[in-house]
């Protein structure tokens, strides 16, 4: 039945669903809480807070705390090693997500579901309908940067995997994305291969074998595909070699893989010149996806927070090409879908899918001070266009008044349930005394220093931050990964730009009296943030899901001393 479901997978009636569930929904939030209390209601957890059977939000609220992960950890735990599997849920938790691990330096466990499942195709569901009506697909497939981690058994036996391998892994995925006429230009074994760079090489591959039917280039996050194309600039000639031939290159060495993509290659002499002769007249590499794939409708990722410094280069491999933001998620769980695609991904928007969670918003209001202020929570329907504020979510899967720790702001109103602008997460700060720098903070600074670097045709190809508290005063240190060798005085220029370039008065009044020290610009080795990727990788992680970690914190050691090892050169500012 589902599958026949799957393959009448209608657009239209996919929008009007959502349409009359965001007219109303005020109340649909009030049901779906309802459902999710009368569900889970006996839970261990839940029986602590004596709710005593009520369903009510202002009872809930009443009776039920926030949490961060860390106050639920013990009963994931529990759940993990197999000693009680119904603490949260009603049914048990039969499967665990682990979260990238590249902000806090190690993976967090996160409980998944079916209804969790159900979730997230309903989100890429809801969001595909809309772009559908904007750049229609037909019979086409999608070259996707998608990578699978292994997944392996918790001590308690249950299934353990990224969120991304969970879903991957899901018969729920393939059958969506067919009933979307997007399937996967690769097959499953170089989605689950166990060395991701053999299999990004083959997802290129099968890219070209496929080129005219490729209608998306996507992955979940623009740093997937970033990666992908700097690394199709070293690998194209090989690529076309393969083609030439009908011989897979030597360098693929997993049996699985090999296999796998040797059984789709012949000798295919007209594409292999097609190709060459496209990359052949390429400016540096300016439009390279248009140019090898000349039937893609746009380009789709996540693109917002963390990724917004990628867009640039993204930009100029996509030509004039469209980048569409994917939808709004963490590893906890789906939040909204991106119903209006046509904005660039700086402005993109999420709309709350009201069934999916109970979603309540901690208000960021400064007070007479300047100091942020936290006030009560508001539902769904309570926002304000505007306002800033830190999502909770109360989930199917056994999260309850959940503090995700991202700031979003309300841009507006689908009918009645709030477009949500990304702004940051919030416990990424920079901070040494009353200085608080959030990671868009950084990126602001990053991106008016790097203008001056684009002055001598150099670029930013990566970056992050730590606090060196070894220094007294301690101070902000910057790295950064560049093209190029620039001038000394060029990157003197950089290094000031981005001290100046951090506004938050606490900041700028502790560098004028010396209680915080000048911040130091230290430039690493070309490849280091490439290490960084693959330390995370070689803990399990999958390259789908890695973020570039922003600001690496003293628990991130590992990652500290790989950029520690790497550093070439060193400037501090005398901007104050």
């Amino acid at each position: 039945m589902l599958e026949r479901m799957e393959e009448r997978f209608n657009p239209e009636a996919v929008i009007e669903e959502f349409e009359a569930l965001s007219r109303d929904a005020g109340r649909i939030q009030r049901e779906t809480l309802k459902r999710i209390l009368e569900e889970n209601g006996e839970t261990e957890y839940l029986q602590r807070w004596g709710l005593k059977g009520r369903t009510d939000p202002d009872s809930f609220k009443a009776c039920v705390p926030l949490a961060t992960h860390k106050d639920l950890e013990p009963y994931i735990q529990c759940i993990a090693e197999g000693k009680n599997p119904s603490l949260l849920t009603g049914k048990p938790i039969t499967t665990i997500s682990l979260s990238s691990g590249t902000t806090q330096g190690k993976p967090k466990f996160v409980p998944f579901n079916d209804e969790l499942m159900e979730s997230t195709m309903l989100i890429y569901k809801t969001s595909f309908a809309f772009r559908n009506r904007e750049y229609p697909i037909e019979n086409g497939k999608a070259l996707q940067f998608i990578y699978s981690s292994k997944q392996f058994k918790t001590k308690g036996g249950l299934t353990a995997g990224t969120a991304t391998t969970n879903v991957y892994r899901n018969t729920q995925f393939k059958k969506t994305m067919r009933a979307m006429q997007t399937p996967c230009c690769s097959p499953d074994e170089v989605i689950f291969g166990p060395d991701f760079h053999q299999s990004l090489y083959c997802h290129l591959l099968c890219g070209l074998i496929s080129r005219d039917e490729v209608q998306v280039v996507s992955s979940t996050f623009a740093h997937s595909i970033v990666h992908a194309f700097r690394t199709f600039e070293q690998v194209w000639e090989e690529l076309v070699n393969d083609i030439r031939n009908g011989v897979l290159s030597n360098r693929i060495t997993v049996p699985s893989i090999r296999s796998a993509v040797s059984k789709m290659l012949k000798p295919d002499p007209q594409l292999a010149d097609a190709i060459y002769s496209k990359c052949s007249g390429l400016s540096n590499w300016y439009g390279v996806i248009h140019e090898l794939f000349p039937n893609t409708k746009y380009i789709y990722g996540i693109m917002t927070g963390s990724m917004e410094p990628y867009l640039k280069k993204l930009r100029h491999y996509a030509g004039g090409l469209p980048l569409l933001s994917a939808d709004y998620g963490s590893s906890e769980g789906w939040i909204g879908a991106n119903v209006n695609p046509k904005l660039p991904p700086e402005s993109a928007t999420f709309a709350v899918l009201p069934d999916i969670g109970y979603f309540e918003f901690i208000p960021l209001k400064e007070n007479t001070n300047g100091q942020e202020q936290e006030r009560l929570p508001v539902g769904l329907s309570e926002v304000e266009v505007g306002e800033e504020y830190e999502i909770i979510v109360t989930n199917f899967a056994g999260l309850y008044r959940y503090r995700l720790g991202d700031v979003v702001k309300v841009k507006g109103f689908h009918n009645a349930t709030p477009e949500l602008q990304f702004i940051c997460r919030r416990n990424l700060l920079l901070s040494i005394n009353i200085d608080k720098n959030t990671e868009k903070d950084l990126q602001l600074s990053v991106e008016a220093a790097a203008k001056l670097l684009s002055e001598e045709k150099r670029e930013v190809l990566d970056f992050t931050s730590c606090i060196d508290s070894s220094t007294e005063p301690a101070h902000y240190v910057i790295f950064w990964e560049i093209s190029g060798e620039p001038s000394d005085e060029i990157m003197q220029e950089c290094c000031n730009c981005l001290d100046r370039s951090f506004v938050d008065a606490g900041y700028v009044s502790s560098r004028k009296v010396n209680s915080i020290g000048a911040l130091e610009l230290r430039i690493v080795k070309r490849g280091t943030f490439h290490k960084i990727l693959d330390h995370h990788v070689g803990l399990g992680a999958a390259v789908s899901q890695f973020k570039t970690p922003r600001c690496v914190g003293p628990n991130n050691g590992i990652v500290l001393q790989i950029l520690s090892c790497n550093v070439v050169k060193s400037y501090f500012s005398t901007a104050f």
